[in-house]
């Protein structure tokens, strides 16, 4: 027995098969079971994270035109965290009203952050507003506190890139700037924050029962019409915790040339 989980977004599609033994075929049996250490867990944790963060960025925003901001103060600028949340929620709102003005949704996802130097900044993702407003003067325009930087998800890296730095722990250097904050304020500049709109996307699920994979395994998955395979997204082994086995891959569009 086997199981496939898909993820269908806008220009791919993620496929993930869990299967027992080398093939899914009958009488194949799990491999061993180990116990995970704590760091091995925090390890899959984070990488889960990192997973179910970047289909939600791939579900929400274009690679191409959605923009991945950063929200700047002076240098020197020292607040209380309270401050620097209702800063941030003034902004969203301001912004929320000057799309709902021209009947568009106001999508985010956030995460403020401290510098290596000790210093707040905020990052957010967010929707572009289409037609001939300029979203990035608009931002620049309601956020008064500092400047704003800005660039598309693609020119970030790409939607893994980006999940990956959302997702990020701090690292040593933060981690000493983070201990200069009551212990019960570091949260916030650790975790992200999402609009309650955005898509959360769930995978199709399908479940066999006597089919094996060996062929699919062997000489390689076939893509769907219109579709081709990333073959540097293609990644099998088993979980040596689950002792499950696991295929993996992506899918993406065939973008058809203009003429």
């Amino acid at each position: 027995m086997y199981w496939k989980d898909s993820w269908y977004f806008r220009g791919s599609i993620e496929h993930e098969f869990k299967y027992i033994g080398n093939y899914g075929a009958k009488g194949e049996k799990r491999g061993p079971k180990k116990k995970a250490t704590p760091e091995q867990i925090k390890k899959q944790n984070q990488r889960n994270r990192e997973n179910n963060i970047r289909r939600l960025i791939k579900a929400n925003f274009t690679a191409d035109e959605d923009m991945w901001c950063c929200l700047k103060y002076p240098k020197g600028t020292v607040k209380e965290t309270e401050e620097y949340k209702a800063d941030l929620k003034e902004c969203i709102d301001k912004m929320r009203y000057e799309y709902k003005k021209v009947s568009e949704p106001f999508k985010f996802i956030y995460r403020m952050e401290v510098g290596e130097k000790g210093g707040v900044h905020i990052h957010i993702l967010l929707n572009r507003l289409r037609g001939n407003i300029h979203t990035d003067k608009l931002l620049q325009k309601i956020w008064k506190h500092g400047r704003v930087n800005y660039q598309t998800i693609y020119e970030a890296g790409g939607y893994a890139d980006l999940a990956e730095y959302i997702a990020k722990l701090p690292d040593e250097e933060e981690t000493e700037q983070l201990e200069l904050f009551p212990e019960e304020k570091r949260k916030h500049y650790i975790k992200y924050s999402t609009s309650r709109n955005l898509v959360r996307p769930k995978p199709e699920r399908k479940i066999y029962k006597r089919w094996t994979l060996r062929k699919l395994i062997e000489e390689g998955p076939t893509p769907t019409p219109g579709y081709y395979i990333d073959k540097n997204s293609i990644v099998s082994g088993t979980n040596q915790y689950t002792g499950m086995s696991y295929f993996k891959y992506t899918e993406n569009l065939i973008q058809k040339k203009q003429e």
